[in-house]
């Protein structure tokens, strides 16, 4: 441990020391966890998309209100001949890092890659047939059928260069879950505002301004991303000027930091659920000292654990009020969200211990719960009180609490029997949630539906989601899935997660609802 802190103070000196004279121009931005990886199509997590989209631009992208905003393509619309195409036009003079055009051929090339049998995107994609170049700064989306909502599935699909990634032999995806590499894991080259000048992963990477970019040169012209998994380091370095911004502020911090002469913190909801999940089959857990069936796949464990789980308890105590307790896995930013769906039961302890003797666990059971340390707000202590709650009807939990570069190769690789995670929704639709979390796992579909659940008729509704074009009715499936999901307890939801950012008081940075903060946005008080 004291090797740790040592080598990160050491490193905020050395960061420190290279702002130099160009203090108003060079952020210090810390965070509890790293990018997962740069290959821009490895990995479907947003502290890896928020590092990425400042160095790769996706065609659109959401504003700090959550509205679609043009990027790399300036418009984009239906052909009028064929509902099953989308165009994009895509913006003229923009330039890779390496000085190359972008172009069409580079839209083609990348959109394929991330809807590959190896990207962790593929999913966004599953309605996409072909994608082709019309003239260089137009593409049209060949859809399996009408898709009306296909560019909200766009928003974290980076655009690479199609000539440096053949030269460079990256244009198979990283295989992240079996531990690969490639060129593109530690090197890059986009058409963003920021160009990678350093990287020594989990300590210090550098972002230089890119004086070539196509948009209204940015303020910060330097970034320095320093990862400090631990709490009370991250802010100690706020506080003593060691960075600039700190993106994710303990809720145990929020109020001193408010108080503290000097700094701003900056809160809002973000477009995040916080759930645990379960494995379904007949196949026993792996964890449990029960050898002869798998109690999650029983309904009544499953609604004996919603009635142990004690949300408001969790957003008072552990998360001093900055939470946000749901009882449906889904944001209210997200289409198909509703009161109604929104509402959980009261805690009873007792009627869950019932239920366990009426599912045949009269003396509960044992089994491991796996969560991250270092990715969510307060991720561990929600695990760790559930743990307690849990312990009160009789379920034995023993917490695996590791940093999210170690949980997500679990959680990908469907080693886990029960687990927390967190799900943002940028295509602000319910698709998203069904398409990942909830559909069989196929080689399109399911990518973190880790607990195995299996509903064919569910799956068909999903699917007709992408191609629907009366969007009441497709609503009205919305709603009818919506309603199976949660009488399946298919997922069990915890809270929308609140963000809260802390900042020296000169410097403006919003909260933004996917909690992707961009550096190009922040203002310096005059």
């Amino acid at each position: 441990m004291h090797t740790s802190l040592t080598r990160i103070a050491a490193v905020l000196i050395a960061s420190t020391m290279l702002a130099g004279v160009a203090q108003a121009e060079t952020v210090r931005w810390a965070r509890s966890s790293d990018s997962l990886t740069l290959d821009p199509h490895s990995q479907n997590q947003g502290v890896t998309h928020t590092f990425a989209h400042h160095i790769y631009e996706t065609l659109m992208w959401r504003d700090t209100e959550g509205t679609l905003i043009p990027r790399l393509a300036t418009e984009w619309y239906v052909k009028e001949d064929d509902p099953t195409v989308w165009v994009f036009k895509l913006r003229e003079g923009v330039k890779f890092h390496d000085g190359a055009d972008f172009t069409a051929e580079d839209v083609v090339f990348s959109l394929d890659r991330a809807r590959s049998e190896g990207s962790n995107l593929k999913q966004l994609h599953a309605e996409v047939a072909e994608v082709r170049a019309v003239d260089d700064y137009t593409v049209e989306v060949q859809m399996v059928g009408p898709s009306p909502l296909y560019p909200n599935n766009v928003t974290n699909t980076f655009i690479m260069d199609k000539t440096w990634s053949e030269t460079n032999n990256v244009e198979e995806v990283q295989d992240f879950a079996a531990g690969e590499s490639n060129y593109a894991v530690l090197n890059t080259n986009g058409t963003g505002p920021y160009m990678l000048t350093s990287r020594e992963v989990d300590v210090r990477s550098v972002l230089s301004v890119f004086d070539g970019w196509w948009g209204e040169a940015p303020a910060v012209t330097e970034i320095v991303y320093l990862p400090i998994a631990d709490n009370a380091t991250r802010i100690a370095a706020l506080l003593s000027g060691d960075v600039d911004i700190v993106q994710d502020v303990p809720v145990q911090d929020i109020e001193r930091l408010q108080n503290s002469a000097g700094f701003k913190v900056e809160t809002g909801p973000e477009n995040r659920v916080i759930y645990f999940g379960y494995r379904f089959g007949d196949e026993p857990l792996r964890s449990s000292n029960i050898t002869d069936s798998n109690p999650f796949d029983n309904p009544l464990v499953r609604e004996a654990m919603e009635l142990a789980l004690d949300r408001d308890a969790i957003q008072q105590v552990v998360m001093r009020g900055n939470s946000i307790p749901t009882g449906v896995a889904t944001p209210p930013f997200v289409n198909g969200w509703t009161e109604e769906l929104d509402q959980y039961p009261a805690p009873d302890v007792e009627r869950a211990k019932e239920l366990l003797a009426e599912a045949g666990y009269p003396d509960g059971f044992s089994v491991t719960l796996d969560t991250p340390n270092n990715r969510y707000v307060n991720d561990e202590a929600i695990s760790t009180a559930y743990v307690g709650m849990l312990g009160q009807i009789g379920i034995d939990v023993t917490l695996a609490s590791r940093p999210i570069a170690e949980h997500s190769p679990i959680i990908l690789g469907d080693e886990t029997d029960f687990y927390l995670l967190g799900w943002g929704v940028p295509t602000f639709d319910s698709a998203y949630i069904f398409n990942d979390l909830v559909h069989t796992k196929t080689d399109t579909h399911g990518t973190y539906n880790v607990g195995g659940y299996s509903n064919p008729e569910l799956d068909e509704k999903i699917i007709s989601l992408g191609t629907e074009t009366d969007l009441d009715a497709r609503d009205a499936t919305i709603a009818e899935i919506w309603e199976v999901v949660k009488a399946d307890r298919v997922l069990l939801p915890v809270h929308n997660q609140t963000l809260a950012y802390a900042m020296r008081e000169d410097i403006t940075l919003p909260v933004h609802p996917e909690n992707q903060p961009n550096m190009t946005t922040v203002v310096f008080a005059e």
